[in-house]
């Protein structure tokens, strides 16, 4: 499952609750109100905190890809030096 999908179900679950909420609440226009922006502000940090964990979990997947690609690399150049030195010496 992508990553877009799962951020577009968050925002669509999202959504539903509050519309839900607003149908079924038994308290004045303005305590809903109130509780429907302290829900949202919650989804919002719990969102952005998932996010700045992808983010992470990336960053330090391609780090580790990176060093790999470098380790790589470097081993070849090796080889390809021992290679050129055999085949003059």
């Amino acid at each position: 499952m992508s990553t877009g999908n799962i951020l577009l179900g968050v925002v669509a679950g999202v959504a539903i609750g509050a519309a839900l909420g607003i149908l079924f609440a038994p308290d004045k226009g303005s305590t809903t109100r109130r509780k429907i922006a302290k829900k949202s502000d919650d989804y919002a940090d719990q969102l952005s905190e998932k996010f700045n964990e992808f983010i992470e979990s990336v960053t330090e997947k391609f780090e580790k890809m990176k060093e790999e690609v470098i380790q790589k690399a470097e081993a070849a150049d090796e080889e390809v030096k021992a290679e050129a030195t055999s085949a003059v010496g």
